[in-house]
């Protein structure tokens, strides 16, 4: 049996939630992957069933874990490439939906400037990495993505090619580097296009831009990647469903 926490100013039910979301931060349980069912850990706990399915459902609104029907519970997995189809039109003439190419320009270790790594939590000048990609549509440049990770959590990404490895860098950084995003924040603004990102976008320089910020957390809620993206306004939409 495993031990709780002792602080019997909590009820058992938050004791458990505490211990569980523990165990999802520390990868015992990896994103995907089915927990025990609330019998088990019922026994597992001494607790009875009812406590163990207040603390599950618990983590269940706060997105930590999630049911599904006729299978289990499982440790959620989030989906952020629908980030991208939510800000951006990717569709082809007929209306059907396309999946944007992705072109790695570099990935060079540096020292983190302020901005970096006040948003990462790192001191000043601390080794980060920088990666530069480029999502296109069609051949067509639309987002340039500036993306900064740790570098004592990111070190195996400097030896392998990203080009080969798939579009999506969130699977790449579990499986060379162990670390798992949870979830993100993403804040946007309008600007015009500077020289570097109307290169990389080849646009015409203070062409409009929107920029997007995301700031990517484990589940111990540590900040594992900060990126700036410009993505060209043309292929800017926004939608949001009110109900």
């Amino acid at each position: 049996m495993h031990a709780l926490s002792k602080d019997t100013r909590l009820p058992l039910y938050q004791r458990l939630h505490d211990h569980l979301a523990q165990q999802i931060a520390t990868n015992h349980w990896r994103p995907g992957e089915a927990i025990p069912t609330e019998a088990a850990l019922s026994t597992e706990y001494r607790l009875s069933t009812g406590t163990v399915r207040k603390a599950v459902d618990a983590l269940v609104n706060e997105g930590l874990l999630e049911r599904q029907q006729g299978r289990g519970t499982f440790v959620r997995r989030p989906q952020f490439q629908s980030s991208l189809f939510r800000f951006f039109r990717f569709q082809t003439a007929a209306g059907e939906r396309q999946i944007p190419e992705s072109r790695i320009f570099s990935i060079e270790p540096l020292s983190a400037p302020l901005e970096v790594a006040q948003a990462l939590g790192l001191s000043a000048d601390a080794p980060v990495i920088r990666i530069i990609r480029v999502r296109l549509l069609d051949g067509q440049p639309f987002l340039a993505e500036e993306i900064w990770l740790p570098s004592a959590r990111f070190r195996p990404l400097l030896d392998i090619n990203l080009a080969v490895e798939g579009p999506l860098l969130y699977p790449i950084y579990e499986k060379f580097c162990g670390q798992v995003v949870a979830y993100a924040e993403e804040s946007l603004t309008a600007q015009s296009v500077d020289d570097v990102h109307a290169q990389l976008l080849q646009i015409p320089v203070s062409s409009p831009v929107v920029v997007i910020e995301r700031l990517a957390r484990d589940y111990a809620d540590t900040p594992l990647e900060w990126r700036r993206s410009h993505g060209h306004a043309k292929f800017f939409r926004y939608s949001v469903d009110i109900r």
